[in-house]
């Protein structure tokens, strides 16, 4: 039996991971720090640990003693985590935490990179031809990590993959980010407040990333791997989607918030590596995508 430790579990990412594990036969090991468990789940075991004290996160892996690592755990709150000083704090248990892994009989890990990592300014993003040079703290430290662990298996055996994570959207968002902030404020007849929107992005519904995430802990891929659908969009196009299913297209408010100073008129994926390497293609297209997430934001989100 394939033991998986995931972090993260209780997230947005994570806890989509949880079903597609499940169906590959895993005994998932699933870690949260909310002060109340999450939802009991068949054949998920949730422990609740802070990652940042070495000493639970040393219990934790020596009690365990996972086969396989899908760590996703991170400080991701919406703007401000771009240049949290927290970034550094999960450097360095992120860390800790591959090498306890290896240390108690560890194969397979997973760890989750950002398209932050790259130079925005060449708009194409690569895995090869792609130079990195992340503007952020969160692109900058998740960049180190990926090198510094990288290193580590190389230098000692460990199965490794580093996957980019793109532009993800879907059920149980954050409520202030692009898509959720859209549905919500329409929900409530409001305004939906956006940039200009002519950035052109590269997005991916959750369930779609979860279920790559999960194929690539299954594989022996190693390195950075790029997480997207290859297809550009612009934020303006996907809000304008969200307010004509809604019938208030009256409502968007493009310009009412300003772009980020640093932000790039281009960023979309390269996912060619994941393509042809592991035969994996997106299954659930953006119009079916945001009728979900917009019935998930009027059945479950607004009371949540």
């Amino acid at each position: 039996m394939k033991e998986v430790l995931v972090t993260g579990a209780s997230g947005f990412i994570g806890s989509h991971c949880l079903q597609p594990l499940r169906a590959r036969g895993y005994e998932i090991h699933a870690v949260h720090a909310c002060s109340t468990p999450p939802l009991v789940e068949a054949g998920v075991t949730w422990h609740r640990v802070d990652l940042l004290d070495r000493a639970e996160e040393q219990q934790l892996v020596a009690t365990v003693r996972p086969s396989h690592l899908l760590h996703l755990a991170w400080y991701v709150a919406p703007t401000a985590s771009i240049n949290a000083l927290a970034n550094l704090d999960w450097v360095r248990a992120s860390l800790d935490l591959y090498q306890d892994f290896l240390e108690q009989g560890g194969e397979r890990a997973v760890g989750c990179g950002s398209s932050l990592e790259y130079d925005w300014r060449y708009g194409y993003c690569s895995e090869q031809l792609t130079p990195r040079l992340p503007n952020t703290s969160y692109g900058v430290c998740k960049n180190a990590l990926g090198e510094l662990v990288g290193s580590y298996a190389r230098a000692t055996g460990l199965s490794f993959a580093w996957p980019r994570v793109f532009f993800v959207y879907g059920p149980r968002e954050h409520p202030d980010r692009l898509v959720p902030s859209a549905v919500r404020s329409l929900l409530a007849a409001e305004p939906a407040k956006c940039s200009h929107g002519e950035q052109i992005r590269d997005y991916l519904h959750v369930q779609d990333v979860a279920d790559a995430l999960v194929e690539i802990l299954d594989s022996d891929v190693q390195g950075a791997i790029n997480v997207g659908s290859g297809v550009p969009i612009k934020l303006k196009e996907i809000v304008n989607a969200v307010a004509l299913k809604l019938g208030r297209p009256d409502l968007i408010a493009l310009g009412a918030i300003p772009a980020r100073a640093n932000d790039a008129p281009l960023v979309v994926a390269d996912p060619s590596q994941l393509r042809d390497q592991l035969g994996w293609r997106p299954s659930i297209d953006l119009d079916s995508g945001l009728d979900q997430t917009i019935r998930w934001w009027r059945d479950e989100g607004m009371t949540a």
